[in-house]
């Protein structure tokens, strides 16, 4: 019975680290804080003045690793403290279906007030398997992944992780829900597509990756009518020019072609504030700083 019940109780301390809010301007200190957390409870500042700008994402909005880093870790710089916080919620290897079933997401809720804004970015992680993977992965057991779609469509699951029965819905379900959940809070959310994988050949102005999670969170953004900055666009307009090796060796860690270095995350950042940028209707872009990219 116990090795049943420990990865429950696993997920259920998960849960509990979220709480703490997270600064983007040091990442070695989100985790710490998180920590922190795990032992003294929500540690949520409720009598906060400011808006709350939460960053949801995978570990290409947050990385702590050596040489590497995420777009969300960085971003707060760009955005005016004396008008608005940021916290970057992000963990490495949620998909958009883990980050709520493992409780993150209400975590965020918990912490959410009428006049906050959201940031998603999802979609790295939702291909895995939707249980247990194939024999001879690397990675047998994560139970992460979506069904791929926009539609109604569930797969119901025995979860070899929690040992509990689950629901299994589509990516275009889950960002839906995202969306639904911040709007009942009174937030703003706003989709991100994912950031674009290095590129096998050179790129030109206005190449979009060829990614199916690209595709599927714009269509989500548009029948939404949710604010969308299309990340992976933007960041690819960048490389137009480079070869593959010199976007690999800029702005790519060592280890693959997914997580980005801190000149990687840089430059997502950069992507994700001009996006903000060019969106009409959305008060955000109203915080950024007066030098923050233009």
């Amino acid at each position: 019975m116990t090795k049943f019940l420990l990865p429950l109780i696993a997920v259920v301390a998960l849960s509990v680290r979220a709480a703490e809010p997270v600064s983007p301007n040091n990442s070695a200190n989100l985790d710490a804080k998180r920590d922190v957390a795990s032992k003294s409870g929500f540690l949520t500042d409720t009598n906060r003045a400011f808006p709350l700008l939460f960053i949801v994402g995978d570990s290409t909005v947050h990385n702590p690793g050596k040489g590497e880093r995420g777009w969300g870790d960085v971003i707060g710089t760009r955005f005016d403290t004396n008008k608005i916080r940021v916290e970057n919620h992000a963990l490495g290897g949620r998909s958009s279906r883990t980050f709520i079933t493992q409780g993150w997401w209400d975590n965020v809720l918990a912490a959410a007030k009428p006049g906050d804004f959201v940031l998603v970015q999802l979609g790295h992680n939702d291909g895995g398997a939707l249980n247990e993977e194939p024999p001879g992965s690397k990675y047998p057991l994560r139970a992460r992944g979506t069904i791929p779609g926009l539609g109604e469509e569930t797969k119901e699951i025995d979860n070899v992780l929690t040992q509990q029965h689950e629901t299994v819905h589509t990516y275009g379900w889950y960002l839906r829900k995202y969306i639904a959940d911040a709007r009942a809070k009174g937030l703003t959310p706003i989709l991100c597509t994912p950031i674009p994988h290095c590129p096998k050949a050179e790129v030109k102005a206005g190449d979009v990756e060829k990614s199916a999670y690209v595709k599927m969170s714009a269509a989500v953004a548009k029948n939404e009518n949710v604010p969308l900055v299309n990340l992976n666009q933007i960041t690819m307009s960048h490389y137009a020019g480079l070869s593959p090796k010199e976007i690999k060796e800029k702005y790519f860690t060592a280890a693959d072609n997914t997580h980005t270095s801190p000149a990687g995350a840089e430059l997502n950042a950069q992507s994700v504030i001009e996006g903000l940028r060019q969106l009409k209707d959305c008060p955000l872009a109203g915080y950024l700083k007066p030098d923050a990219v233009k």
